[in-house]
């Protein structure tokens, strides 16, 4: 069973705490972290991105010259992707990139990741957080105290 150290709002050690072995203490999957970070990145994508294809850039209706006898080579319309003005050969097109991944991994990423913090000693319990009034100063404080004022993210029980 993991331990942490438990703290208090001025960063002294008031006790330890057990952590669950089921959650805390697992094997670390870098996959599975790696596998859900790429789905989050890939929801986020807005695929919004699109040109013309051939048939959607305007004019070009006719053959601009004959088939045969002119000299020049054969051509079947001013809007092909090897003239100025046409369109483009695989033309990106509006598309959702998002998908989702499976339950089992994306929890098994989370616990390897909360696993991974533990073992970096990146994990702090502070036994209670109250305030008069919501000042941001005194929250900076706190997190100064506890030393997690460059980045922190504050888990509450509720």
């Amino acid at each position: 069973m993991p331990k942490v150290n438990v703290l208090n709002m001025q960063g002294e050690n008031v006790g330890e705490v057990e952590l669950n072995a089921d959650i805390f203490d697992i094997e670390i999957n870098e996959h599975a972290v790696y596998t859900v970070v790429k789905n989050i990145l890939a929801n986020k994508r807005q695929g919004t991105q699109s040109a013309k294809t051939r048939a959607e850039v305007r004019g070009g209706g006719r053959k601009p010259w004959r088939q045969k006898g002119t000299g020049r080579a054969r051509q079947g319309s001013i809007r092909s992707p090897q003239w100025k003005g046409g369109g483009v050969v695989f033309a990106p097109k509006p598309r959702d990139y998002s998908y989702t991944t499976p339950k089992k991994v994306r929890r098994l990423a989370m616990k390897s990741v909360l696993t991974s913090k533990v073992k970096e000693n990146e994990m702090i319990v502070v036994d209670n957080i109250s305030f008069e009034a919501p000042k941001t100063k005194d929250m900076v404080r706190v997190l100064e105290a506890i030393k997690a004022d460059k980045k922190a993210l504050i888990v509450t029980a509720d």
